[in-house]
């Protein structure tokens, strides 16, 4: 399947917050190997540095994809690591690769988030849209509290993912104590969760599906957000942005979003752009 066409450039540079380089341009896991497919990644990151998407933060969120974002993060420049079990992979190693393993898991998980050049940790946090079992959704919250305090642990910002589960991400994140940085990825929620999500101080990040017709929730939710707390990404390669729908999705698609969000914000681009970047450096304690 090929992938859309490159857009307009952003008038200033901004980050992809959140990408999946090892998924390739396909929707399986481990697509691609730094070495085996050097050309095309270094393809994808200078066809997003010549729309002004200047930064990524890439995310590994199961063992083979954690070890190729610290691999990563560490032979390209400006690109950075985010390091967790998903919740939807901790219950399933625990389940089908027997418990020992989830923890041995969780243990290489702390070892590579203990690097340099990992920003994050996650994507963590909790997944009631396709975790549905009892006994798995309780490895997932367990693994959810490990992740949180492993964040806090290594001073790490903790990168959230919340699907069918607000209420629930927040009970966890306020019993166990948020760490000083918390990024709500792919914002899924309303305009009150929002808030709620706001009032805790956190950081909510945009994606393609803001531009979705379907969507009316998330941008009522985008109205809200004030222009400190915002960020974008791509979830590449996923939830790729309207008009390409359906198409594989990559770092160097974020002006479309980015367009979407400052029209329907009623904000210049090029501030917007300046808040998110700005924002960015803050919410994964980043040098300018």
């Amino acid at each position: 399947m090929s992938l859309p066409p490159l857009p307009e450039p952003l008038p200033s540079p901004v980050a992809d917050s959140h990408v999946h380089i090892d998924m390739g341009t396909g929707k399986s896991h481990n697509a691609w190997d730094l070495d085996n497919n050097a050309t095309e990644i270094e393809d994808l990151i200078q066809q997003a540095a010549k729309v002004n998407v200047t930064k990524i933060v890439n995310v590994g969120c199961e063992i083979p994809g954690a070890r190729f974002a610290i691999d990563f993060a560490n032979r390209y420049p400006n690109v950075f690591a985010a390091v967790a079990l998903h919740p939807n992979e901790a219950p399933r190693i625990a389940r089908v690769d027997g418990v020992n393993n989830y923890q041995a898991a969780l243990d290489e998980i702390a070892v590579l988030a203990s690097d340099s050049n990992c920003v994050a940790v996650g994507e963590t946090g909790l997944d009631f849209f396709r975790t549905t079992e009892s006994k798995d959704l309780a490895i997932q919250e367990e693994s959810f509290r490990f992740h949180i305090n492993l964040a806090k642990e290594l001073d790490k910002t903790l990168m959230i993912h919340d699907r069918d589960s607000h209420d629930a991400v927040l009970k966890v994140l306020d019993s166990e104590g948020a760490p000083r940085r918390v990024m709500m990825h792919c914002f899924s929620g309303d305009a009150e969760f929002a808030k709620a999500c706001l009032d805790r101080g956190f950081y909510l990040s945009f994606a393609g599906t803001v531009t979705f017709k379907n969507a009316a929730n998330l941008r009522d939710a985008l109205k809200v957000v004030p222009i400190d707390q915002l960020l974008v990404e791509t979830d590449a390669p996923f939830l790729t942005p309207d008009p390409y729908r359906g198409l594989p999705n990559a770092s160097y698609l974020i002006p479309l979003t980015m367009r979407f969000m400052a029209q329907y914000r009623g904000e210049d681009l090029s501030d917007l752009c300046e808040a998110v970047m700005v924002n960015t450096h803050q919410a994964f304690n980043l040098a300018a």
